[in-house]
């Protein structure tokens, strides 16, 4: 029979109780597989957890109890770590035990006279209790899984815009023995631009993948909690979602109470546990697998232009009349701006007839009419620039300038009258 507290503890025990609030569960999909308390949940430090150990100790005083209930949460802890991983272990000595625990983490705790009541968690060293349990990881990680969690309080849903309970929890959660390589951005720089409710909420797949390869995943988890406040400091009731890819495909739904606003933090942490635990077990079952169509797409090479291989014989020749004959090859389609003077409308219609008469030569049309002064014309010619040049030359005219943009004139003073 357990040894019956003095009333001055029992008040303490019933005020440590109202401060950190009962945790009810009403869910309404299936539960996921419990973390708690014979879930081992591992940290980014090498060490496994192992939560939600109860402990209840009495001592002669209460350092001696503390220290008594400490020293059966890693015997508790170790049994349940060992059962967690498959693993069949005898007794181990208080000083093994000792040398694999790297801390305890008290999640409750009520200290009295004599007695200590608590629920704690331990760390085991990953490398010394896994070489001591002879297991190693034998399960397959997932694809990294790039985290955005979203928060939905008074209305308003945020990720990283803002400091929030909902990311400071998932930045709590350790994930070394999880199944989930999740990617959890640091909040900083431009993860409140890229990733927010929006981005989430956004199914195209070519941004997606810009966002992915900027944070170096895979596939996109979305966890999201909506906190609903019974009045200011009283009960608060959070209602999770786990959801994951760009379709926002929902995993798993579940419902948290706790008793007032001090116990949000154990509200969030056995959240993200259930949530954790929901996408595992989707892992085991195959269903997590990254959506296909966000896959990297590498750009399309440009084909390769071949060298032309110079030959012996001029392939443009000027025949005897000044025409310029071009090789079949020569089919570059550039646009020329030619510059000439057009004292009169015969003079205009007089020189887009002799550009246009020139061989290669597409269209040659008016760009700028100035009657009188200077007029712009623009020709598409299939060749060189060059041998445009030429044939002009070859036809008796002054060229000046060079590349795409010439001027022209006749070479004797008959440039009113063109052709």
């Amino acid at each position: 029979m357990p040894p019956r507290l003095s009333r001055p503890f029992q008040f303490l025990v019933a005020s440590a109780l109202v401060a950190s609030g009962g945790l009810l569960l009403a869910q309404d999909a299936a539960p996921p597989a419990p973390t708690s308390p014979s879930g081992a949940i591992g940290d980014g430090s090498g060490s496994y957890e192992v939560s939600g150990i109860r402990v209840d100790v009495s001592a002669g005083n209460a350092d001696a109890a503390r220290y008594a209930g400490w020293r059966l949460a890693q015997r508790k802890g170790w049994q349940m770590l060992a059962q967690r991983l498959g693993a069949s272990v005898g007794g181990v000595s208080d000083g093994a035990l000792d040398s694999m625990v790297s801390g305890i983490i008290v999640e409750n705790e009520q200290i009295g006279p004599n007695r200590y009541i608590a629920r704690l968690g331990v760390l085991f060293s990953r490398a010394r209790a896994g070489a001591l349990l002879g297991v190693a990881d034998q399960e397959q990680r997932s694809t990294s899984m790039l985290t955005i969690p979203i928060a939905y309080s008074g209305g308003a849903g945020i990720a990283f815009e803002q400091d929030n309970p909902w990311v400071q929890a998932w930045g709590r959660f350790r994930t070394s023995t999880s199944l989930i390589d999740y990617v959890r951005p640091s909040g900083t720089g431009n993860d409140s631009l890229l990733l927010n409710l929006g981005q989430t909420t956004r199914p195209g797949r070519a941004w997606w993948r810009t966002v992915l390869d900027q944070y170096g995943s895979n596939d996109i988890l979305v966890p999201i909690v909506r906190l609903s406040r019974q009045w200011p400091g009283g009960p608060i009731i959070g209602a999770f979602e786990a959801r994951h890819g760009p379709d926002n495909k929902i995993v798993t739904r579940f419902t948290l109470r706790v008793g007032n606003a001090d116990a949000l933090p154990l509200l969030l942490d056995e959240g993200v546990k259930r949530i954790d635990a929901a996408y595992q077990a989707e892992l085991r079952g195959g269903a997590l697998q990254p959506d296909s169509s966000l896959a990297y797409v590498p750009p399309v090479a440009p084909t390769p232009t071949p060298t032309p291989t110079p030959s012996e014989t001029p392939t443009d020749a000027v025949s005897p009349s000044g025409a310029i004959a071009l090789s079949p090859g020569d089919t570059a389609t550039v646009a020329i701006t030619v510059q000439v003077d057009t004292p009169g409308a015969a003079a205009v219609t007089a020189t887009e007839a002799a550009l246009r008469g020139l061989a290669g030569v597409r269209s040659a049309v008016t760009t700028s009419l100035a009657l009188g002064g200077v007029s712009v014309m623009r020709v598409t010619y299939d060749a060189d620039p060059a041998l445009f040049r030429a044939q002009l030359e070859a036809r008796g005219w002054v060229v000046n300038g060079t590349g795409t943009t010439i001027r022209i004139r006749r070479a004797q003073t008959t440039e009113g009258n063109p052709g």
